[in-house]
């Protein structure tokens, strides 16, 4: 990856691994759906002003029949069930549990996007650095292992489920968004969840619960515009640039990010195994962006 793609891929995994931390002081007060539904609407405020400064928010009469349904599965499946699984299971496991769960995003998305796209063929070091980097999940998790598969199933399996949507999410937003700009495919999503989950959160939460309390404002206004706005737009923009097999190993920076804030903010225990789970982590987001032919069947010669 160029310079400027490996800036915004460590900004991105800082502040989407911080947003575990937001969402388990949020879940605290509202319910995952008020929590998402809050969060989408602030992120589409943000892309929307964006689209108007940057001047990019008409669409050719033509691409709106075909955008409405592309950014509809978006808008369920890369923001609203996704993000709402996860709040849900933050109610019942860590902040620093869910952030490592989620690293396996990566391994979804090397299953599936060779079968949709040329581009991101499987390779030897994607292979290497999968395995290096799920060892490094494995080594931070390994402290919960008796009792994280024992206790909270429930919440695991969701946040299993959350980063099967995120993957084959990303690999069709690289098949179907390329006609348009980062921007609008950023603001589209998040209108499409906004809208989704409103309805939802008015039809399911009986009773509505809106949030009182400073810090879960602040809470809502930092996942809502740092980590789905800002980080969307980088996101989309990674996506294009290296592929989604590349862009989704931002997932295995969440665990050392959300692990450390728990442990600060939260008081959630911190083990040895974070530190050198970490550096694997790493290690394998280097071997991932190693450059070789991918597999290929002998040419018989």
């Amino acid at each position: 990856m160029t310079t400027k793609n490996w800036i915004r891929f460590c900004v991105l995994g800082l502040l989407w691994g911080s947003s575990f931390l937001w969402i388990k002081i949020a879940v605290s007060e509202i319910s995952p759906a008020m929590l998402v539904s809050f969060r989408a609407l602030f992120a589409a405020i943000g892309l929307a002003a964006v689209l108007i400064v940057s001047k990019t928010v008409k669409l050719k009469r033509e691409q709106w029949k075909s955008a409405f349904f592309v950014f509809f599965l978006l808008g369920l499946f890369n923001v609203a069930l996704p993000i709402g699984v996860i709040s849900w299971a933050e109610q019942y496991i860590d902040s620093g549990m869910a952030s490592i769960l989620n690293s396996t995003v990566p391994l979804f998305t090397i299953i599936i996007s060779p079968m949709f796209l040329k581009d991101d063929q499987f390779t030897f070091p994607k292979l290497a650095g999968l395995i290096v980097g799920f060892l490094g999940v494995v080594l931070i998790f390994s402290p919960d292992l008796g009792k994280g598969f024992s206790q909270n199933l429930a919440g695991q399996g969701a946040m299993l489920l959350a980063a099967l949507s995120y993957a084959g999410a990303g690999v069709y937003a690289r098949v179907k968004t390329q006609e348009f700009s980062v921007q609008m495919q950023s603001f589209l999503q998040l209108f499409m969840a906004t809208a989704i989950m409103w309805v939802f959160t008015f039809t399911i939460d009986r009773p509505l619960v809106f949030p009182t309390l400073p810090l879960t404002w602040i809470a809502l206004l930092w996942l809502g515009i740092l980590g789905s706005c800002v980080a969307t737009l980088l996101f989309f923009q990674l996506l294009h640039s290296v592929g989604p097999t590349k862009t989704v190993l931002v997932t295995y920076v969440f665990p050392l990010v959300g692990v450390i804030l728990g442990a600060i903010f939260l008081q959630e225990r911190l083990y040895w195994q974070a530190l050198a789970g970490g550096v694997l982590i790493i290690s394998g987001i280097v071997l991932v962006n190693m450059k070789t032919f991918p597999f290929r069947k002998p040419s018989g010669k």
